[in-house]
C-alpha cells in the first residue's frame, strides 16, 4: 500500500462510508457499553448488554437504541475518514525508501493517525455520550432505592441543582445534540466541546497503535503474492480481529473517558476532577474489574466497524466514485 499513489479523496470516502454502515449496524451495542460503563456499584439498573437492550426498548422503544446516533453519524464520516487516511499517509511518508515498513514505523504510523482523529472524535464522543446515557438516568430515578432519612434530604437538594453543575435532574431533558452544544458553547465555550480530550488521547491513540500494525500483518497473511491485495473476506476478518484485541486493551481509558464526558449524574454518583482523579475514585470505590465494564460491548461494536471499514478500504469504493465523477470525466 505504501508504494500506492495515495488519492486523498477516494480514502475519505472510504472511511466515511465505512464509518456510515458500520455505526447503523453497531449502535445499540455502542449504547449498552456507555450505558454500562456509567453504572455504579450498589446502583445497576442492567445486568449485562442484552439486559440493557431489553430494557431500552420495553422503556424508551426501538428507535430508543439509537439514541445519539444522528451525530455520530454525522460525525463519524470525518472522523473515520481521518483515522484510516492519515495512518494511509503516514505509512507512505515512513516507506519513501521503497523496503516494506518495520513494526516500529506502523506503530509509529498509527500514532499519528489516533492523535488526529481526537479532533472529531472529542466533541463527537461528548455529545453522543449525554445522549445514550439519559435513558439510564431515568431508569435509575424510577428504581426505589433505600436511603437514610439525612441521605434522602441531601439528595433532594442536589435535585434542584442545575444541568451543568453535572449533578442529578429530577426528570430527564429531552435534549438535541445541537442544544448541548449550543449550550456547553455558551457556558464553557470551545473547551466544553473537549472536555476529556487528555482521556480520549490515551484511549484512541494505544488503540491505532496495536490497531493498524495487527491489521497490516494479519491482512499481510491472507496475500497469495506479496504484491497483490488481499481476499475482502480476510480483511474483513483482519480488522474485525486486530479491532476488537485494540478495543479490550485499551478498555480502561474508555471507561475513564466516558465517565469524565458524562455531564448528568445520578444520585450518590460523584464527579471527577481528572483522569488522575477519576482512575484512582473507580480503583477505590469499585475495584479494578470497573475498568473492564462494557469491554465484551466495544468489541463486538469495535470489530464489525473496522471489519467494514477494511472491506470498504481494500474493495476501493472512494476510488471508484472518484474515477466515474463528473469531475473527473471532463479532465480526462
Amino acid at each position: 500500500m505504501s508504494q500506492q499513489q495515495i488519492s486523498l479523496p477516494a480514502k475519505l470516502i472510504n472511511g466515511g462510508i465505512a464509518g456510515i454502515v458500520g455505526v447503523t449496524c453497531v449502535f445499540p451495542i455502542d449504547l449498552a457499553k456507555t450505558r454500562l460503563q456509567n453504572q455504579r456499584q450498589g446502583q445497576q439498573v442492567y445486568k449485562s448488554m442484552m439486559d440493557c437492550l431489553i430494557k431500552t426498548v420495553r422503556s424508551e422503544g426501538y428507535f430508543g437504541m439509537y439514541r445519539g446516533a444522528a451525530v455520530n453519524l454525522t460525525l463519524v464520516t470525518p472522523e473515520k475518514a481521518i483515522k484510516l487516511a492519515a495512518n494511509d499517509l503516514f505509512r507512505h511518508h515512513l516507506a519513501k525508501d521503497g523496503k516494506g515498513l518495520t513494526v516500529f514505523k506502523e506503530m509509529m504510523a498509527g500514532c499519528g493517525a489516533g492523535m488526529c482523529q481526537v479532533i472529531v472524535t472529542t466533541p463527537m464522543e461528548m455529545l453522543k455520550i449525554q445522549l445514550q446515557d439519559a435513558g439510564r438516568l431515568a431508569a435509575q430515578q424510577q428504581k426505589p432505592v433505600m436511603m437514610s432519612p439525612t441521605k434522602l434530604v441531601a439528595t433532594n437538594t442536589m435535585l434542584s441543582r442545575s444541568y451543568n453543575s453535572c449533578t442529578v435532574v429530577s426528570a430527564p431533558r429531552a435534549v438535541s445534540a445541537t442544544q448541548i452544544a449550543k449550550e456547553l458553547f455558551q457556558t464553557q465555550g470551545i473547551q466544553g466541546l473537549y472536555k476529556g480530550l487528555g482521556a480520549t488521547l490515551m484511549r484512541d491513540v494505544p488503540f491505532s497503535i496495536v490497531y493498524f500494525p495487527l491489521f497490516a500483518n494479519l491482512n499481510r497473511l491472507g496475500q497469495s503474492n506479496p504484491g497483490e491485495s488481499s481476499p475482502f473476506y480476510w480483511a474483513f476478518l483482519s480488522g474485525c480481529v486486530a479491532g476488537s484485541t485494540a478495543a479490550v486493551a485499551v478498555n480502561p481509558c474508555d471507561v475513564v473517558k466516558t465517565r469524565l464526558q458524562s455531564l448528568n449524574k445520578g444520585s450518590s454518583e460523584e464527579a471527577y476532577n481528572g483522569v488522575v482523579d477519576c482512575v484512582s475514585k473507580i480503583m477505590r470505590k469499585e475495584g479494578p474489574s470497573a475498568f473492564l465494564k462494557g469491554a465484551g460491548c466495544r468489541a463486538l461494536v469495535i470489530a464489525p466497524l473496522f471489519g467494514i471499514a477494511q472491506v470498504m478500504y481494500f474493495v476501493g469504493v472512494g476510488e471508484y466514485i472518484v474515477d466515474n465523477s463528473p469531475l473527473n470525466l471532463l479532465s480526462a
